[in-house]
């Protein structure tokens, strides 16, 4: 069953930060070789049952060279701590200035690491000004890479979950049908390899575990920098605890009010809106795959994707590439506008026949190494985070109305993007987060940077979220990609350096 792109692509910031290495390797975690230092918990006050968890001291032991990692235990089920525990795994690299207290980061997913972020994409997460002034405090959500994890059944299920095709003509009864078991199946593969921590991976229990996270840090409030989905994370930190919410940076904003169709909808237009931005930067430029006007190639792209949704292509491998695979392979480079010429390598290729570039894409957004193992369980976190966090409509008159619109909206992207309620068809826990506006009232200030021309949290969230926040503040940039800070320009880092080191509020958007 070929997992279709539609709902929820708010893949990782990670990947809008760095060039693409393209090489799928990851660094495990790996056992420390010393005790280095220990941290002081906060000691505030917390229910009883609640203390075991408040009152760890966390032994920081050496760890990838120069940084330090440590594990939390915390419950499984925040509304019942007494029962089982589960752990979160934590990596630091220690200030190397005037130290004013630990920043959290999150790069998105939901699935992402934070934990290989700081350690393989330090100098791409942060920059040196807050480096400097902060441990760099990169940790695994729940049920994500090292801390305790959902696990799916290994390699071989998720190349049938996210490679195989299904047979059929798309949002047909027998088609619809047929996705829908295999979304069921992989519902039952996720909850007997992974346990009863499958149905406490939603988001509201890890911005918990952000609390504790916080006290065992020693810090009396959170400083926290959000990318992509940790920007969901944010906002949900700061509604269940506004008075230790300390200083916040969102950036590529997911807004919490938004539905999962409009979240599709707007996705849609926003990935046909950079590929458009990329066949005008392409167009008449040596090595260009595509001639023409940007509207005749928008076509022969259309064009492509129905033939391979009719006639995949066999890889080297014996894989398949459909146009969901295809659709992949696109969409990765799109998130950074450094990355567009593999847009161009992709297309050439492709009309000689080859899938080599294809599949390296697509591989590369799946994080599937070039043996068949996978570096991370990024689509399995995925996939039981959304399915807890949104409240999917599969009724089936409902989806064809929601197809027919995205092909209206988006009409080479959006026909990939549709069919989303059939993603947690029969998975083994209900949906429990109430969608709707975050104020955060009684927090801190919050900084929220929007990119105009972002593919996948289009600006408008950004508009919206710096809106409905009780004290939140809009930084907009002006130009392309998934996510702004770090890799955009001195207007954007000095707006948000300055707020982490000085505590300085921007009086009015900067307009960067």
């Amino acid at each position: 069953m070929n997992r279709t792109h539609r709902r929820l692509v708010v893949a990782l910031a990670s990947l809008s930060v760095v060039a693409l290495a393209l090489s799928g390797c990851v660094s495990w975690f790996r056992p420390p070789s010393h005790t280095s230092s220990t941290s002081t918990p906060t000691g505030e006050t917390v229910a009883a049952d609640l203390k075991p968890f408040y009152t760890q001291v966390l032994k920081w032991s050496s760890c990838s060279g120069s940084f330090q990692c440590t594990e939390v235990t915390a419950p499984m089920d925040w509304k019942n701590p007494s029962k089982d525990t589960i752990k979160l795994a934590l990596i630091r690299k220690p200030a190397t200035g005037n130290r004013l207290g630990s920043l959290l980061v999150n790069p998105g997913g939901p699935g992402a690491s934070g934990y290989d972020f700081i350690s393989e994409s330090l100098t791409s997460a942060v920059d040196s000004t807050l480096r400097s002034s902060y441990d760099i405090v990169g940790f695994d959500p729940r049920g994500v890479g090292h801390s305790s994890a959902v696990n799916c059944g290994g390699p071989k299920v998720i190349d049938h979950f996210i490679y195989d095709i299904t047979p059929g003509v798309p949002g047909s009864d027998s088609w619809i049908a047929d996705v829908e078991q295999g979304y069921a199946q992989f519902g039952q593969d996720c909850l007997k390899g992974t346990g009863p921590l499958l149905q406490f991976v939603d988001t509201d229990s890890a911005a918990r575990d952000m609390d504790l996270i916080r006290a065992l840090l020693g810090d009396k409030k959170l400083n926290y920098l959000g990318y992509s989905y940790g920007t969901l994370l944010g906002t949900t930190y700061a509604e269940l605890y506004p008075k230790k919410t300390g200083r916040l940076v969102l950036d590529g904003v997911l807004d919490p009010a938004t539905t999962d169709f409009t979240v599709t909808d707007i996705q849609a237009k926003g990935f046909e809106s950079a590929f458009r931005a990329y066949l005008k930067d392409c167009i008449g430029t040596k090595g260009c795959p595509f001639t023409g006007s940007v509207d005749q190639a928008l076509t022969q792209t259309g064009q492509l994707l129905d033939k391979l949704q009719a006639t995949p292509l066999t890889g080297a491998d014996g894989r398949q590439l459909g146009a969901n695979a295809m659709f992949a392979a696109i969409i990765l480079p799109l998130y950074n506008k450094d990355n567009w010429r593999y847009l161009s390598q992709l297309f050439n290729e492709m009309r000689t026949g080859k899938t080599d570039t294809a599949f390296l894409l697509a591989d590369t957004y799946n994080n599937r190494n070039q043996d068949g193992t996978y570096g991370s369980n990024e689509t399995e976190a995925f996939t039981a985070i959304n399915c807890l966090d949104y409240t999917i409509d599969s009724s089936v008159t409902v989806m064809r109305t929601q197809a027919a619109q995205l092909a209206k909206d988006a009409p080479v992207f959006g026909p990939l993007m549709s069919w989303g309620g059939t993603s947690c068809f029969g998975w083994p826990f209900p949906a429990t987060r109430v969608r709707g506006p975050i104020a955060a009232k009684g927090s801190g200030e919050i900084l929220v940077v929007g990119t105009t021309n972002d593919p996948a949290t289009p600006y408008v969230w950004a508009q919206n979220v710096s809106q409905e926040l009780e004290h939140g503040h809009l930084i907009t940039y002006h130009g392309e990609g998934h996510t702004a800070y770090n890799h955009s320009n001195s207007c954007v880092n000095n707006a948000v350096d300055d707020y982490f080191v000085k505590g300085t509020v921007p009086s009015k958007d900067p307009s960067c």
